[in-house]
């Protein structure tokens, strides 16, 4: 009797499939799709044609060739009259040591306090959950950083660092004291 039940539920189940999948509902969705592809415009606009590329042909007139041993020359000339003016800033700090605390970029430094014993100041640097303790002189930095002066509210240091056409200059760069709220 259960097997008997199972196969009629199993024989509506499929003779309602078999009616819902006539050609009648499938001949109505084809009608309205051609409807609504004759209704739809396309909204896209021609591709413009490629602009032609033009050659242009170098002309010298009493100018090096780019490309020639001359430029070259001209570049080693200049640069072999500079250097006296930029090796002697980075020549003394390429000889000496280096200090602990030129192993961290100064944007991972916080100047948190100053400590004043006669007229000899140190700075307070917070590095790496440490406190370190600094007076005018030390080094710190990755950029061959001096401290110049150290004042109740800021640290002031000598960088140097490479210009865009790779000289080496001095600037002045500046730890401000960091309050905790």
């Amino acid at each position: 009797m259960r097997l008997l039940r199972l196969n009629g539920v199993t024989l509506v189940c499929a003779a309602c499939f078999v009616a819902g999948c006539s050609d009648a509902p499938e001949a109505e969705l084809q009608t309205w799709m051609a409807e609504q592809r004759s209704q739809l415009k396309p909204a896209s606009q021609p591709v413009a044609a490629p602009k032609k590329f033009d050659p242009q042909i170098y002309a010298q007139e009493g100018k090096p060739d780019p490309f020639g041993v001359q430029k070259l020359v001209v570049g080693l000339k200049s640069d072999a009259a500079s250097p006296v003016s930029t090796s002697s800033l980075i020549t003394p700090e390429l000889n000496r040591r280096k200090q602990p605390l030129e192993a961290y970029p100064l944007d991972t430094m916080s100047y948190v306090g100053s400590l004043e014993k006669g007229t000899k100041k140190s700075a307070l640097l917070l590095v790496d959950k440490l406190i370190y303790q600094v007076e005018a002189g030390a080094y710190l930095g990755q950029n061959y950083g001096k401290i110049v002066s150290i004042s109740e509210s800021a640290v002031t240091l000598r960088e140097i660092v490479q210009d865009s056409a790779g000289e080496w200059i001095e600037r002045q760069a500046t730890l401000h004291l960091q309050e905790k709220n």
